[in-house]
């Protein structure tokens, strides 16, 4: 049993919350508290797919902070949306992968399902955790090239 607002080893409570004010610290929590659940509600293999590719974010853009909205977890930065991830009954997707991002990648995302703004990871096969990375490293530098 995963408790709300408790720690969890399966999502540790964000490092980068310095200077945060007690509101932001009190909606990371609620946050924090979503995604485990959300987590939690997943299948077994789901969970760990959903937790590399969270990982996968992190180790991207490190100074990202955990999201909730449209009843997903997400990642913002700089506090703006970064990007999305899922679980489904057969696979995992990452959201917004628009069509820049898509044609830039056109060869390493042959095979994986992809639709308006979403790449579709099935769960039978490994993550691809270096397009993963790749896919949202080149989210941050076309966040960060709008500025």
């Amino acid at each position: 049993m995963i408790l709300l607002g408790a720690a969890s080893p399966l999502i540790p409570f964000p490092d980068n919350q310095a200077g945060h004010s007690m509101k932001n610290a009190a909606n990371q929590l609620q946050t924090d508290g979503q995604i485990r659940a959300y987590f939690a509600a997943q299948p077994p293999k789901t969970r760990a797919v959903l937790k590399q590719i969270r990982e996968a974010i992190k180790a991207v853009a490190p100074d990202a902070v955990d999201s909730f909205s449209y009843r997903i977890p997400g990642v913002k930065l700089d506090g703006k949306a970064l990007v999305w991830y899922a679980g489904f009954t057969h696979h995992t997707s990452l959201y917004p992968i628009g069509d820049a991002i898509r044609a830039r990648y056109r060869s390493e995302l042959e095979g994986y399902e992809t639709s308006k703004g979403t790449v579709r990871f099935p769960l039978d096969k490994p993550l691809p955790l270096t397009l993963v990375k790749r896919l949202v490293k080149a989210r941050v530098e076309q966040m960060r090239s709008q500025v």
